[in-house]
Order: structure tokens, then sequence, then C-alpha cells
């Protein structure tokens, strides 16, 4: 008898830590995000969600590719890096079912000097560095085209290439570069568009250093408006949606507003 009641008491015992197991696993999520400006404003989220009894775990990546591979496979809950364009574009091309559940920030898009310091100064022939990638290719030439450098066939959308070039005055070389290696070449090129995380981490101040930026009104800033995304049929879980609330926040907002001074944008 004492042998089953023992038996019976290891089994209870079993199973309650196997709850406790599953409810604390329930409160951990798990995002990849690129180190700046993204992690810094998650590790801000990670404090208002402590509050509500979840824990954050951040994965940084510096490329823009295995945050959403990591996500299509399970390897994390979460991604905080992209703007909507590229999700979709990346769907499209790779066949993943990743889905965009808040939109976060905005980070506008610069044009920095690199051996040539003002657009007045552009030789004719000179080169210029932008993002390689359909969507942010598309947005640094747009913001080429606003600076009157070049036009741009307004049929091409959001899905412009060099191809989509209509008329090219100065005669500029457009070098297509792996969004992370743009900043890098600013010393090897005349001028150089950069993303904005990127740019941070280049210690690039997109108010001060940048000789043209997307302005907070332009479609730029709605459509390329950075967002959460999560494998698509995980909308609705509710740790997911209080890790939204808790980027949409009053004390993330205060903080992007403070550390960034207009170089990240909060949009909510």
């Amino acid at each position: 008898m004492k042998k089953v009641i023992s038996l019976l008491t290891v089994a209870v015992l079993s199973i309650f830590v196997f709850v406790g197991c599953s409810a604390s696993d329930d409160k951990i999520i798990t995002i990849g995000a690129s180190p700046s400006p993204h992690a810094e404003i998650l590790g801000v989220a990670k404090e208002v969600l402590a509050e509500e009894g979840y824990t954050l775990e951040i994965k940084e990546f510096t490329d823009y590719v295995v945050p959403n591979t990591a996500l299509d496979s399970g390897d994390i809950d979460a991604n905080f890096f992209q703007h909507k364009p590229y999700l979709d574009d990346f769907n499209a091309q790779k066949g993943t079912e990743l889905a965009s559940i808040a939109t976060i920030h905005y980070e506008p898009l610069g044009l920095y000097p690199g051996k040539t310091t003002s657009l007045n100064e552009l030789a004719d022939g000179a080169t210029i560095a932008v993002p390689n990638d359909t969507t942010n290719e598309a947005r640094a030439l747009l913001l080429l085209e606003s600076a009157g450098l070049i036009k741009v066939d307004p049929n091409a959308g959001l899905q412009a290439t060099i191809r989509d070039i209509t008329d090219n005055p100065k005669n500029l070389v457009i070098k297509e570069i792996e969004a992370a290696q743009v900043a890098r070449m600013l010393e090897d090129v005349d001028m150089a568009v950069v993303n904005g995380n990127y740019a941070l981490l280049a210690e690039l101040d997109v108010e001060n250093d940048a000789l043209v930026k997307e302005e907070k009104d332009s479609l730029a800033a709605t459509t390329y408006a950075n967002i959460v995304a999560v494998h698509q049929g995980d909308e609705e879980r509710e740790d997911l949606k209080a890790l939204v609330k808790a980027l949409q926040s009053e004390k993330v907002k205060e903080f992007i507003q403070e550390k960034y001074e207009g170089s990240v944008v909060p949009m909510f």
C-alpha cells in the first residue's frame, strides 16, 4: 500500500511540475530583432511585459533574412525589424506564411554624404549606393527622385528598380548593395541611401547628417512603418497581444521620442 501511495504521489507531483512548466512556458515570448533600434525598444517593452508576468527573450539578428526564416521555422514567436512591403515580398519570394499584427515606428531613410558632401557638388557620373532588396531599393530611388537627382517611372511604384529610372541628367551610377553593408560603403561612394536602423548603428544622425530624408507625412512613412510579424494563425495568441500592448505603451513612446530625436518616429 505504501508503495502504491508513493507511486501516486510521484505521479501527482510529475503532473504538477509538467503543468507548472507549461504555464511558465506560456509566459515566455521569444522575439527576433535588429540590434538598433528594435532590440533597444524591446528592452523597454520587456520591462512593461515583466509587470504583466511575461518574460521577453530578445534574439538579435544583423540581416533581413534570418529573422523571417527563424520565425517561419518556429524558432522564435515573433520578429520586429521590417516593414509590411518587405514582409509581403518575402512571403511571395520564399513561400512563407507570416503576418503583421502591429505597426510600431517609422525610420526615415536618409541620403548621406560620402566622398561628396553636398548635392550641389555632385559630379556627373557620381556613384550613389542604395539597398538592393526590392522594397528598400524602390524607396531609395523615390528619395533620390524627391531630391531632384533622377526620375522614376510612376507606374513602377514600390517595385521600382534601377531599370525604371526614366531620367538621369547627371548620369549617376546607382550601386546596389545589401542593406546592412550600405553605410560601410560611404568612404567608397559619393553618397549612399541608408536604412534608418543601419544609420543608427553607424552613428549617423538623420536629422543632422542626412542631405535629404523621408518626411513624416510622406507615403513612405505610412507604407514603410516597422511592424511586429508573427506566423499566420498566431495573431490571436494572448502573449503576442500582450507584446503589442507593451510595444505601443506610453513608456515605449516616450523612450523612442527621447532617445532617437526624430531618427525613429512612433506610429501609435
